[in-house]
């Protein structure tokens, strides 16, 4: 017995270890960010008028001329738009979604400071049911993984310059960023793939109705001693799913318009295409962290159905009581028809 109870107690060690360094690995491209500050195109402010912005001024009309090579936009020597977008994206969109990001973190952090983790009202039955099937378990691991390494290489691309090039030198992050493109562009269709399947796999599990309603007027439980009502998936879990199912559905057909750039779509489309998949990660990226939080340390006996695939019947009645008491239902009809 205590030879189990000291692996058991190594394993959840290891485990917890696990989820801390990745979401070090998470924080760690944008946290530098929210330190340093981003500042576009600091090198090339002044005090001097620069002689040729006359001539820049109609370079940047986007005027076209005549060239030998053939190609779509081939006769346009500068596209004024290249630099409109460049300064949308490393100015505000950067700026605002690191602070976006931090400011979620942050919330969590005070939101467990001040309620801590939601404990299990009452003591565990030693019963189990099955919440979540080996292939359930596995399809959700899968995307999140890829989502995590998604979300590295990503903010590595967006703040790479303003935060590891000090830190790895120009060489050192030029060698990382080659890698992290690379990872970002081979991964994104596998993710858009897993994404899909596990949109129609939960479909029909994630219609609102009333009792969701009920659900986050008592704030889902986290806030006070109210433990609300729901089905197998309740009004955060049916939020998340929509946010990936409206946001995370503009994120992967924005990631192909630039995953395959000669198509015949052009640099305006796949601008646009940029802003919009940089605009739906950043915001799935801060519903993830609330996510992530309410699986792992926000709720005990939460993660154990992820990892497990079963949850005691103590934490079934508290978080999901419909859904048990649809199970117990369906198990007494079956117990009646066999006999």
């Amino acid at each position: 017995m205590a030879v189990a109870d000291s692996l058991n107690k190594r394993k959840k060690m290891m485990l917890w270890s696990g989820i801390v360094i990745l979401l070090a690995i998470i924080i760690l491209p944008m946290s530098g960010y929210l330190v340093t500050g981003y500042e576009p195109n600091q090198q090339y402010q002044t005090d001097v008028e620069n002689p040729r912005s006359d001539t820049w001024r109609q370079v940047r009309r986007g005027n076209e001329g005549y060239t030998a090579v053939t190609g779509q936009e081939a006769n346009e020597l500068i596209q004024s738009s290249g630099e409109t977008w460049r300064q949308v994206r490393n100015g505000p969109m950067a700026t605002y979604g690191s602070w976006l990001m931090g400011f979620v973190l942050l919330a969590i952090l005070a939101f467990y400071v001040m309620r801590g983790r939601v404990e299990l009202t009452h003591p565990r039955t030693g019963e189990t049911v099955e919440r979540w099937t080996l292939n359930e378990r596995r399809l959700h691991w899968t995307t999140a993984i890829l989502f995590i390494l998604l979300t590295i290489t990503g903010l590595s691309i967006l703040y790479g310059r303003a935060v590891l090039i000090p830190l790895m030198g120009y060489p050192g992050f030029s060698l990382y960023a080659t890698g992290a493109k690379f990872l970002h562009n081979a991964l994104g269709p596998v993710f858009m793939i897993a994404l899909f399947a596990i949109l129609v796999k939960f479909f029909r599990h994630n219609f609102f109705n009333k009792v969701d309603l009920e659900w986050f007027k008592a704030y889902g439980g986290m806030v006070g001693d109210k433990h609300p009502s729901a089905g197998r998936m309740n009004g955060g879990e049916k939020v998340w799913y929509w946010a990936l199912a409206t946001a995370g559905i503009a994120l992967c057909f924005s990631g192909l318009v630039l995953d395959f750039p000669n198509f015949g779509q052009e640099r305006q489309v796949i601008q646009l295409a940029h802003v919009i998949h940089l605009t739906t990660a950043l915001i799935l990226i801060a519903f993830s962290f609330g996510h992530i939080y309410i699986g792992t340390i926000g709720t005990e006996g939460a993660l154990e159905g992820m990892t497990t695939g079963r949850v005691d019947v103590a934490w079934a009645e508290q978080h999901h009581d419909l859904w048990l008491q649809e199970i117990r239902e369906k198990n007494a009809s079956s117990s009646d028809r066999s006999d």
